[in-house]
């Protein structure tokens, strides 16, 4: 929504369960509610939506057809279809006067030719429902029909966001607040759901659900003739009256944290720490969330919690593929217009004509490859885990999907060249960041895993690579083992309580210098500890013993004193140090 109270926003503290299913206390109308036609079903591991803003739906219909459906995209949000108030501004869009399809992006007979030709590609179409609240005109709205009984009618001047009644019944910056207590009202905002439904759309965002009780939201989806997939807009604060988790019993909602905390952690320097995401306080569960990296408000009012375009080189970029690659809720990628005030309203032209993508629209969905992460998510939709996870400090890392997929990022701005566990079966993958991957065919570079599921790659600064098992261009007999084992013991290594011995140096695989990084031994003969580490063969390897809380990376660290242990993994498969 536009202009909500938005100091922070919601989260999840584990990983998503595979599908959600809402099936809504109505009468289902014959095929509307049978299983496997994608009503109200969503695999949000395998699923990939694209916020196509402000496009019109001849253009949305062609980006179904052209790229977003043989990319694998499963869905398209678009702009709120309904009559709203004349003015170039992006906001008249969520100044609604009626429930005629009929906006800025076209007619009703538009609209649905897009729902059916994105549909016919694979690809559904999920409105932007403006629901809370009719335009700040008056409580005339013959075309509904509204009028001064069906609005609250609460001129609050300003919403006290401690206080639920004043959150759920004001007026939102001077917008006419419906009664959705009221049965005509919930009536004619069903007839109107119902109605988009009838022409194909399959599923709807709730613009400023936080401004309406969760009874009202219920029972009109209620009376929704079928279950199709449904996110609220539930904005999370601080001691506010009115929280997501009061939401999530009827659909999914809005996950604002991962935006703010992938801005956060890009800009200063901490990406690696975003591994953990899912264990923080502080979020929904991953079956109740809808992700993302930037929204259409957050890049024009608070620019501060986002990433945008304007962000140094590649960062932008970087989250979208980290938020792809991660295992948590259903992702949404931010397809934009440039702008340079916050009323600006869309270019003139559309994306597929003068206005092209990267001239006048953003158009974010087909940067990189961007688009390809949504085969990514598809072919690692079965493991839906983290696994073999590298970090080199703070600004690199890369992690596996079960054996499935594998995603490094290198948020610094020189290159990132290591031997990395994979996970992988031996083979010959495609780059699917700098390629694409075609009847068996990839267009850029390729990366060889060997038998022991380690690769050798190389990431240049602010850039990513992936792979998956769905693009391996060849099976790689010849990719044998290029590791060792080595045996790492520490001396001495006398610990308190809930402190352990770990090994850590200048590999990824023993944390790149970093203590969280670093590779826990075992106290075999305490106070000696040791541990097996596989390490890359020819390799002079600099490490150190380090003391640190099992729990707390950052507390109880004591570095082993004097100089780095030195030795060669051709020449030794043993290594001591300690205190």
């Amino acid at each position: 929504m536009v202009m909500d109270n938005v100091n922070n926003k919601n989260g999840d503290n584990r990983l998503g369960e595979g599908m959600k299913r809402f099936i809504f206390a109505s009468v289902c109308a014959g095929a509307l509610c049978a299983a496997g036609n994608g009503y109200g079903e969503v695999n949000r591991h395998a699923s990939v939506m694209v916020h196509l803003f402000e496009w019109s739906w001849e253009d949305i219909a062609q980006e179904c057809e052209q790229y977003l459906g043989p990319k694998g995209f499963t869905a398209v949000q678009v702009s709120p279809p309904q009559a709203h108030i004349g003015g170039a501004q992006w906001w008249t869009r969520y100044q609604p006067v009626s429930y005629v399809l009929n906006s800025r992006s076209g007619d009703r007979e538009r609209f649905q030719n897009m729902t059916q030709r994105c549909a016919a590609a694979g690809v559904d179409v999920y409105a932007d429902l403006v629901i809370n609240h009719m335009a700040s005109t008056g409580f005339d709205f013959p075309d509904v029909p509204y009028g001064v009984n069906d609005f609250h009618n609460w001129n609050c001047g300003g919403i006290n966001y401690g206080d639920a009644n004043q959150v759920w019944n004001c007026d939102l910056v001077g917008l006419k607040d419906l009664k959705t207590e009221s049965d005509y009202v919930r009536g004619k905002i069903a007839d109107y759901i119902n109605d988009l439904m009838r022409l194909g759309v399959k599923g709807f965002r709730i613009d400023a659900a936080k401004h309406m009780p969760p009874a009202d939201i219920e029972n009109i989806v209620g009376r929704v003739q079928g279950s199709p997939y449904i996110f609220q807009e539930v904005i999370r604060a601080s001691g506010e009256a009115v929280q997501p988790e009061m939401y999530t019993h009827i659909a999914d909602v809005t996950e604002f944290q991962m935006e703010r905390d992938l801005a956060w952690h890009f800009r200063n320097g901490r990406m690696a720490n975003l591994i953990d995401f899912s264990q923080w306080d502080g979020r929904v569960a991953s079956s109740d969330a809808m992700v993302f990296v930037a929204n259409h408000d957050d890049q024009r009012q608070h620019p501060e919690w986002a990433l945008t375009w304007n962000d140094p080189q590649g960062m932008y970029y970087l989250a979208h593929i980290f938020m792809l690659a991660y295992p948590y809720g259903y992702p949404r990628v931010m397809s934009s217009y440039y702008f340079n005030n916050h009323d600006q309203g869309p270019p003139n032209s559309g994306p597929h004509t003068a206005g092209a993508c990267g001239v006048d629209w953003v158009c974010e969905h087909r940067w990189g490859g961007i688009g390809n992460m949504a085969k990514f998510r598809q072919a690692t939709a079965a493991n839906a885990y983290i696994s073999n996870v590298s970090r080199d400090g703070d600004n690199r890392l890369a992690f596996g999907r079960g054996g499935l997929g594998f995603v490094a990022l290198n948020n610094d701005t020189g290159a990132w060249s290591a031997s990395l566990d994979t996970g992988l079966p031996a083979g010959e993958y495609c780059d699917i960041l700098h390629g694409d991957y075609v009847k068996g065919v990839c267009t850029g570079p390729t990366v060889f895993v060997d038998s022991a599921g380690y690769a050798s790659v190389n990431v240049a600064g602010r850039d990513a690579m992936a792979m998956h098992v769905e693009a391996r261009v060849a099976d790689c007999p010849q990719c044998q083992s290029q590791r060792v084992d080595v045996s790492f013991t520490c001396d001495n290594g006398q610990t308190q309580w809930g402190q352990s011995v770990y090994a850590v140096g200048d590999l990824p695989e023993l944390g790149g210098w970093s203590p969280a990084g670093a590779v826990k031994l075992e106290p075999t003969a305490y106070p000696v500890w040791s541990g097996v580490i596989s390490v890359p063969m020819g390799t002079q390897i600099e490490w150190k013993c380090l003391k640190r809380d099992e729990n707390n990376p950052g507390a109880g660290i004591e570095w082993q004193p004097g100089s780095n242990t030195v030795f060669n993994s051709d020449l030794i498969n043993a290594t001591r140090g300690g205190w």
